[in-house]
């Protein structure tokens, strides 16, 4: 098995066609985007208005370069002059979750030191006095202030005593060193990416006096309760979510909103349908309840709606059948009669205002989401009862910052986190296209990155860079891979193939039972176009993607070979491998394919890149993370022996440590991923 060293890496840029833009004029700093920019890069994230509208607090999420990690404080922002504050609670901190109390005075967040349980603070505004809460032994989550500003509920694991199976009837001498206690695994999902294999326990909600005191647990038995808390309007109930059904491990999509009381933990349920209801907000007056969700029909992607019910849970209707786009985070207007909801419209996430009788109204757009890697649509936001929406603002030379909207009147920026970073620096320029499919004329929305100094006329090699997901799209936003590539001097190319969110139901839901199938000629249709605009050179043609994107580029060099190089980052392969070996197992199957793969072969293998390993031809680098329980290391592995066996020039990159959401999120390895890519491609470049 062939693994890229950083000997083998520099080598391999030494022998290729790989020629950079000029990186710096002959006395002074680079005028491009290089990999040690990586670590300068920051973004805001996690926005929470003050109640009145006069401050912002948020999280930033900056880069250490000696620990090569992200590190997260929170700042606070005043919104009228722009004057930031660093909330500076502690040496070494990672902090996250600020959340106002209800009359704006204090300042509840989590906190905690690399390797240390993350603590419940709370912060007093005038005079910084900062207090933990209380001492817990396991982190809390998804904190809310009561509407009185006395406690606050949290979420927390709650640990449960391993499963056992039969006793060796052994007894460790004192002092013996023996190997580590079998481990038994009754749980279905027992292992998570991002986590790993789980410990055996459940999430269950709790309270704790605002000033400090002892916890109170709410929720017991074997369910997990930890799902979008909120508080009653009166203060004596939480709203949460959770699926209470006796095969609620086999139902992972399902869920319903319940209310807990806290004075007795008795449980009411307030939904009773087929399908995920989460999100649950109560009206100021205490009338209503909002929340989002869908009927589950059994398919790769639906629509989610928002819905209104009584406090009783009487009456539930949807309120966004008419608006072609899912929406989430349901927040409740001052006055009770409307609800701000967040969505993604053509790769653009907004917030629309939703009307008691369905009016929906765009109030803000332009979101920026929290992966820097790739241009992913997304963001936060909160919103006061003045009415200001605060949320995270991109574009696609700048990373997310913090903004805001007030009622009726313009988005006001009020940071410029990498304004210093990137002055003096060209960017990659960006450009929307839209190209019609060759097979259906269905209109592709796709985004052209031209590499610094490009020079009109001038046809420079081409990366097509396909998204995952497959459910998830593409947007005008910072991409600092994309941008790399870009700086090496390639034209970039990504798009929203049908499948891609944000679109509306039929055009996700033209990969339902049939993915990949015309994603294909949606892709080969934007490569044609780009080529058609002077700006690519067609010999020298490359492609790559992670996740549904790598899934996609093992699909593209299995059916044409006008790439001149591919690399495949965390791909599926394999359906039934992937499908046995996920982590995400049980609803793949059932939505995504309707039959287990021992009842549908076929299907599986028809969809399955590796059924076409054998028309491959194209060079083909193969990426994943050695922790990846999405996509299984497994998956990458059977696609590099297969080209190995079949003689196709290959090369297996592991990343160390890494996950399959977090695969290029530590600075180093994402350069060292990207020029890996670049090495790989620049071998098999040519002159144009």
């Amino acid at each position: 098995m062939r693994i890229l060293t950083p000997l083998a890496l520099a080598a391999l840029l030494a022998t290729s066609a790989f020629t950079p833009v000029a990186a710096k004029p002959a006395d002074g700093p680079s005028t491009i985007f290089q990999p040690m920019d990586l670590f300068s890069l920051a973004y805001a994230a996690d926005p929470e208005i003050r109640p009145d509208g006069g401050a912002v607090a948020y999280v930033r999420q900056t880069y250490d370069v000696m620990t090569d990690r992200a590190h997260a404080s929170v700042w606070v922002v005043d919104t009228a002059t722009g004057a930031q504050t660093p909330l500076a609670s502690g040496p070494g901190w990672s902090e996250r979750s600020p959340r106002w109390s209800p009359d704006g005075k204090r300042l509840a967040f989590i906190a905690g030191a690399e390797g240390e349980k993350p603590q419940l603070y709370v912060r007093w505004m005038e005079t910084g006095q900062v207090a933990r809460v209380a001492t817990l032994p396991e982190a809390p989550r998804g904190i809310t202030w009561s509407p009185d500003g006395k406690t606050l509920a949290y979420a927390a694991f709650t640990p449960d005593d391993p499963p056992t199976l039969g006793s060796a009837g052994l007894k460790r001498p004192e002092g013996a060193k023996w190997a580590e206690p079998i481990k038994i695994i009754t749980a279905v999902t027992y292992r998570r990416d991002d986590e790993g294999y789980t410990r055996p326990g459940f999430v269950h909600l709790f309270t704790v006096p605002a000033e400090g005191g002892a916890p109170h647990q709410l929720t017991f038995g074997a369910f997990e309760n930890g799902g979008g808390v909120s508080w009653t309007a009166d203060g004596k109930g939480l709203l949460f979510s959770a699926n209470h059904r006796p095969n609620w491990e086999r139902a992972p999509q399902e869920a319903e909103v319940w209310r807990v009381d806290v004075a007795d933990g008795a449980l009411t349920q307030l939904t009773h349908r087929v399908g995920p209801n989460r999100g649950a907000q109560m009206s100021p007056d205490g009338k209503l309840i909002a929340y989002t969700g869908f009927d589950e029909r059994h398919r790769g992607y639906e629509n989610n709606l928002l819905y209104v019910m009584g406090a009783d849970g009487s009456n539930p209707h949807p309120l966004t059948t008419k608006f072609d786009r899912s929406v989430g985070n349901p927040r409740w207007a001052a006055d009770g009669k409307s609800v701000f909801v967040q969505y993604d419209d053509h790769g653009v996430g907004k917030v629309a205002r939703v009307s008691l009788d369905g009016q929906v109204t765009t109030v803000a757009g332009g979101f920026a989401g929290a992966e820097l890697d790739r241009p992913y649509s997304g963001g936060e936001y909160s919103v006061s009862k003045t009415g200001v929406v605060a949320f995270t603002q991109g574009a696609p030379d700048e990373p997310g910052d913090i903004a805001i909207a007030p009622a009726g009147g313009p988005a006001k920026r009020l940071t410029w986190l990498d304004a210093a970073l990137f002055e003096g620096k060209t960017l990659g320029h960006v450009e929307q296209i839209t190209v019609p499919s060759s097979i259906d004329k269905l209109p592709i929305d796709a985004w052209v990155i031209t590499p610094p100094g490009y020079q009109p006329g001038h046809k420079y090699p081409m990366i097509l860079e396909i998204h995952g997901g497959p459910y998830s799209a593409y947007g005008p936003e910072f991409g600092s891979q994309l941008q790399l590539f870009a700086s090496a001097g390639y034209v970039v190319v990504y798009a929203n193939p049908r499948g891609s969110t944000s679109y509306g139901f039929d055009f996700a839901d033209f990969i339902n039972d049939n993915y990949p199938s015309h994603d294909y000629d949606d892709l080969m249709s934007v490569v044609d176009a780009v080529v058609a605009k002077g700006v690519a050179d067609p010999n020298n043609l490359f492609v790559t993607g992670g996740s549904g994107g790598g899934l996609l580029t093992a699909w593209i060099v299995g059916k044409t070979d006008r790439f001149k190089a591919a690399a495949t980052q965390k791909p599926v392969i394999n359906w039934t491998s992937e499908i046995l070996t996920t982590d995400g197992y049980i609803n793949m199957a059932e939505n995504w394919f309707g039959k287990a793969p021992w009842e549908d072969q076929a299907n599986y293998w028809r969809r399955s890149p590796l059924s076409l390993v054998g028309n491959v031809k194209t060079p083909t680098l193969v990426m994943v993370g050695e922790e990846d329980h999405r996509t299984p290391d497994n998956e990458a592995e059977e696609y590099y022996q297969a080209l190995q066996m079949r003689a196709v020039p290959t090369v297996l990159v592991r990343v160390p440590g890494a996950s399959h959401h977090a695969l290029a999120e530590r600075p180093s390895q994402q350069a060292a991923e990207a020029a890996a890519i670049l090495a790989w491609f620049g071998k098999y470049r040519t002159a144009p």
